[in-house]
């Protein structure tokens, strides 16, 4: 209405009448038609640009995908580089960052698992075979890592830190920030580690057999005893045919001789340089929880398990598993639980002794 009161107001004020043209005529009534249904405006501030304009919430959510994807952009340039400047850099910087990452994953699976034993009145044995041995080995990681962190609490003590990670990475680190170099070196120096208690263990067994009050016992100890020292793996029969010497004196876990204990101590991969008590305690603990593992992993199947889950639980119960196939791997796990199945909790030194007797001349392992 304003737009056609002035044109006819223009004309009047110049002092000429002029009739509107056709074309204007047309033009007014469009104006009308558009202000009477709303339409923006020439200056209202919506029509002064065609960019549209988000929310709050959707500006914030790219600007942070753009500063992800410059980010990412900038990384991978950044690792070009120190592959193509600094190849043996790179490689310890990737293997520490994976670590950083693996460890991260590995602490966030332990509090879920201990958080539902807690909910649920869980037991540690009446967790699943994998779960059981995720914490048993978080549990084993974080007892590691517990020596750097109390080095590290002095000021400026982190560079310390860092130098001692470096040079002693087998000692200090875990697994996670080993390369896979580092990771075959360091379990065959390990292995190395306890082959070198083999002897002695037999040895003991050896002068032991006069000391075995049974008559059938002693005699079954000496043929096992002499079947291993000629190279010859021992039977499932043979070996539990001696259960019963095991749970009492003078190879029942409460009489082991200290010498003993710190052998098999070395055997198992734990430190011997412990008082005799700490030593039988630790070692009661170690095996009663390879006992509860075994009994998971049977319940499981080892069918179940992928190739990696079972030439670590090899390794962990004294095979080197990393010079032999998969399936003599899983045939070796297959006898060593038959055995450990068959024990009772008074008998499980046998199951520590076991570490030495089947895995010492399995094929593949004697060199």
């Amino acid at each position: 209405m304003a737009l056609s009161w002035v044109c006819w107001a223009r004309p009047a004020l110049w002092g000429s009448a002029v009739t509107p043209t056709p074309y204007i005529t047309r033009r007014l009534q469009l104006v009308r038609f558009g202000l009477a249904w709303g339409a923006p405006r020439l200056f209202d501030p919506p029509c002064r640009s065609s960019k549209l304009h988000l929310s709050p919430k959707a500006d914030v959510k790219s600007l942070i995908s753009s500063l992800v994807t410059k980010t990412k952009v900038i990384s991978g340039k950044y690792h070009r580089f120190l592959d193509r400047h600094f190849p043996r850099f790179y490689v310890l910087y990737t293997t520490f960052m994976k670590g950083l990452q693996m460890s991260w994953a590995d602490a966030k699976k332990a509090k879920r698992i201990k958080t539902n034993m807690w909910k649920h009145n869980i037991k540690f044995h009446q967790l699943s075979y994998r779960e059981m041995e995720h914490l048993r080995q978080f549990r084993r990681d974080v007892t590691k890592c517990l020596f750097l962190g109390i080095i590290s609490i002095p000021p400026f003590a982190n560079y310390l830190v860092f130098l001692l990670m470096y040079l002693f990475p087998r000692q200090l680190l875990i697994k996670h920030f080993w390369t896979p170099k580092q990771q075959i070196d360091f379990l065959e120096i390990y292995h190395t580690i306890r082959k070198q208690s083999h002897p002695e263990i037999l040895c003991y067994l050896e002068k032991i057999i006069p000391h075995i009050s049974d008559a059938g016992l002693q005699w079954h100890m000496t043929e096992l005893c002499t079947k291993v020292q000629r190279g010859t793996h021992p039977a499932v029969h043979d070996i539990l045919a001696l259960r019963e010497g095991f749970s009492k004196h003078p190879l029942g876990m409460n009489h082991l001789h200290t010498l003993q204990m710190k052998a098999l101590s070395r055997a198992m991969l734990l430190t011997p340089h412990l008082p005799s008590v700490l030593l039988r305690h630790r070692l009661k603990t170690h095996t009663t929880v390879i006992h509860q593992l075994d009994k998971a992993l049977a319940k499981l199947g080892i069918s179940q398990l992928t190739a990696q889950e079972v030439k670590s639980a090899c390794y962990l119960r004294g095979l080197n598993s990393t010079l032999i196939a998969e399936e003599r791997c899983r045939a070796w796990l297959a006898e060593w639980l038959q055995i450990s199945c068959s024990l009772k909790e008074a008998e499980l030194s046998l199951l520590l002794h076991n570490v030495v007797l089947l895995s010492i001349n399995y094929t593949g392992t004697r060199r």
